[in-house]
């Protein structure tokens, strides 16, 4: 049995989810949508299902994908991609993340995370026999210091897993923290792997900036996307990892022993979905942000103080009216909520 694994307790995230059921609650603890998400890609979806290919897809992924998170990126964020050699598609971003975590880690290599961290990191760093060296951030800001860097970074570091915006204390980072991270990136030689997975759920007019696209990082960053977040449908486990051809041959000979390829209806789907127009994805923010503020301005009136959500599905919570000194937690608030509790 695999000791990594074996004495690992069941994700926070599928107990609380059960806890909801059981006990029929609005469920705030999991970043899942109560829409049914956009109908129409939904409906490429299912005409994809009755008209299209049905049988095992490029294990990179169906061309047309791939040109189109090449075209995508190249439109939001000035990073411009080759897509058949620097572009991948996987089942999910938690299978993205394993595919370039097992690919960069050797036994021994000692890898960066940054708390609060997403519990899945630490499980798959180990199982590819890396040691994990975390930079505790503190709230409210949670900035990244040099101070910090210092203390973690040497010879044995291999890589760094960099999630932005950064779930769960929903801040965005600006550049100047990612060109602190870029400079000892550059300096030890370690490669970043940039959990970006909520670079579109982004509120107030903060924009998402890359990693990638900090000078010097195009060539060690291994970018990590989702379309589950983009589009609100987070069952679809559609994920993309972008990355200068060097590192993407080698993520992608782990992805081929992991899921190996993702249902082709559902590429096709994500395909015509990151065509959309520039208005789609700025009224999503709207909307989301609209429940943020909703939920951030009832959990104010009932005494908690919140901490103002810059990205992501969630609001950080100060426990301390309830006793708890020093604690805070993410509270999940759902795309178009439908329920009048809420």
């Amino acid at each position: 049995m695999n000791k990594v694994f074996s004495g690992l307790p069941v994700t926070v995230f599928e107990a609380m989810s059960q806890l909801a059921r059981d006990n029929d609650a609005i469920n705030l603890g999991q970043g899942f949508p109560d829409d049914p998400g956009p109908e129409d890609i939904r409906r490429a979806a299912a005409d994809a299902v009755l008209n299209g290919y049905n049988q095992y897809p490029s294990m990179m992924g169906i061309p047309e994908l791939r040109q189109a998170i090449a075209t995508h990126y190249a439109h939001w964020h000035g990073v411009n991609l080759d897509p058949m050699t620097e572009v991948m598609v996987t089942s999910g971003a938690t299978e993205a993340l394993a595919s370039a975590i097992l690919a960069v880690t050797s036994p021994g290599d000692e890898v960066i995370v940054f708390q609060p961290v997403y519990d899945s990191y630490l499980p798959i760093i180990r199982q590819a026999g890396g040691v994990p060296r975390l930079v505790r951030l503190e709230p409210p800001h949670w900035r990244i210091t040099e101070e910090a860097l210092r203390k973690v970074f040497n010879h044995k570091t291999k890589a760094i897993v960099f999630n932005n915006p950064l779930n769960p204390a929903a801040v965005v980072y600006p550049r100047e923290d990612l060109e602190l991270l870029a400079r000892f990136c550059q300096e030890y030689d370690a490669v970043a792997i940039c959990d970006e997975v909520w670079e579109h759920v982004t509120f107030d007019g903060v924009e998402h900036v890359p990693l990638m696209s900090i000078p010097g990082m195009r060539d060690r960053c291994i970018k990590i996307g989702s379309a589950g977040k983009i589009f609100s449908l987070t069952g679809w486990k559609v994920g993309f990892v972008c990355a200068a051809p060097p590192l993407l041959r080698v993520a992608a000979k782990v992805h081929q022993f992991l899921a190996f390829t993702t249902a082709p209806n559902l590429q096709v789907a994500v395909a015509y979905g990151l065509g959309k127009d520039d208005d789609y994805f700025l009224s999503m923010r709207k909307d989301l942000a609209r429940s943020r503020d909703r939920l951030a301005e009832g959990l104010k009136q009932i005494g908690f103080p919140v901490i103002r959500s810059q990205g992501t599905y969630f609001l950080t919570v100060d426990l301390a009216p309830l006793g708890l000194s020093g604690i805070v937690v993410r509270i999940g608030f759902c795309p178009r909520w439908r329920r009048d509790t809420c």
